[in-house]
């Protein structure tokens, strides 16, 4: 039995509306919406969400708990939202705002310039951080990995872009 799938997902500043299996909350920081999967029954009263599964296969069971973890994600999203920091570390690492989209110098010949996705805020305080701000997690996350992405950590000297806060395993060098 799903222990987060049992909890009811309660709305508080954001409302919930339910249309054609499709579940939207809406709150300060924006809107969001959930396609429900067909596995799991969804029931909406008092701005309060609970999901329940249809049968007991081993699919439904898992999509329970998974529909009720996205919608209070949701939840979260849209009143609070989400933030990712990233850190540049090697010498000549740089980020710079252009407008909505974030340039980084990372010792390539050129300049990579990302531009930012619907809904995904980019800024850049210090030459060497970029924080990611958005409503939907997954969108928030996957920005950051795709912009760790172009210099992931190395092990021996530990330069590339990295997580704020993420330990990257340093190897030794070899020996004469």
């Amino acid at each position: 039995m799903s222990r987060i799938g049992k909890l009811p997902v309660e709305g508080g500043k954001a409302t919930f509306s339910l249309e054609d299996r499709v579940l939207t909350a809406k709150g300060p920081k924006g809107e969001l919406q959930l396609k429900v999967v067909d596995d799991v029954e969804i029931k909406l009263e008092d701005n309060a969400v609970t999901f329940t599964p249809r049968d007991e296969s081993k699919r439904s069971r898992a999509m329970w708990g998974t529909m009720r973890a996205r919608a209070q994600n949701m939840v979260i999203g849209v009143t609070d939202g989400y933030e990712k920091e990233l850190e540049l570390v090697g010498v000549g690492y740089r980020a710079q705002m252009q407008g909505s989209n974030v340039k980084l110098s990372l010792g390539f010949s050129h300049d990579v310039i990302y531009e930012a996705p619907e809904g995904i805020t980019l800024t850049s305080t210090k030459p060497t951080e970029v924080k990611i701000a958005g409503a939907d997690k997954q969108a928030v996350g996957q920005v950051a990995a795709e912009i760790r992405k172009y210099r992931p950590p190395e092990p021996y000297k530990g330069k590339g872009i990295r997580y704020a806060g993420e330990q990257v395993r340093r190897k030794e060098g070899k020996k004469k």
